[in-house]
């Protein structure tokens, strides 16, 4: 593996984390081959993500088709689209937004790959449209933007490939109360978590990927992925 590209993924790691400091499932360690695909479908349920003053807590379910594409061996393209609901949990009652359009987009980095570890740098972003809901004759919509720079450390032993890592990640809420906006922000310090997952291979060309994440949010995504 060339050090200028474990050099180029920490200059991205150190230079966007403290400019952005903006949680998404990460796409796990496997990454298609130079000019290979890889598909999939992936159900993301983030359980509570803390809001930043009296703003609660946020759930969000969320279901993607995946795909990935190998730029290099070492550089992948990751877009999702699919659909996506978001609940806030606050000092009132619940306020539900039912299930529409999602989408997101990132790259992912293979900055070591020697015998059966290899190590990941990722960037991903996701924003869920829901439906807007009128709530005591005002209109209420929102928009959940959710980015997040992981690091990924696996090792493939007896048919599986565990990984685990840790992010920095933001999950915001955009809420519009008619025409006027309002930035709902993460809680303040917890914008690191970390990550475990791992990838159960079915064959050369099919497996399972399992991932929790803790700390930051409390979330779990499962996919079955396919390469091309």
């Amino acid at each position: 593996m060339p050090k200028t590209r474990v050099i180029f993924g920490c200059f991205l790691y150190f230079a966007f984390i403290p400019a952005l400091s903006f949680a998404a499932p990460t796409y796990g360690p496997q990454m298609p081959s130079q000019q290979h695909f890889f598909a999939g479908l992936q159900t993301y349920d983030v359980m509570k993500r803390t809001l930043e003053g009296d703003y609660g807590k946020m759930h969000s379910l969320q279901d993607f088709f995946l795909i990935s594409y190998g730029v290099f061996d070492w550089l992948s393209l990751d877009l999702k689209g699919g659909l996506g609901n978001v609940r806030q949990r606050a000092a009132g009652p619940d306020i539900n937004y039912p299930t529409f359009l999602g989408g997101g987009y990132g790259f992912r980095l293979r900055l070591y790959d020697h015998e059966r570890t290899k190590i990941v740098f990722g960037f991903q972003h996701i924003s869920v449209h829901p439906y807007t809901v009128s709530i005591g004759g005002s209109k209420n919509k929102v928009v959940l933007d959710d980015w997040q720079f992981p690091l990924l450390v696996s090792h493939e032993f007896f048919n599986l490939r565990p990984y685990i890592g840790a992010r920095w990640s933001w999950m915001n809420q955009i809420h519009w109360t008619n025409d006027v906006r309002k930035l709902e922000k993460s809680q303040p310090g917890k914008s690191v978590g970390l990550i475990a997952g791992t990838d159960i291979p079915l064959n050369k060309r099919v497996w399972f990927n399992i991932e929790g994440q803790f700390y930051d949010a409390t979330a779990v995504t499962g996919s079955v992925n396919f390469s091309f």
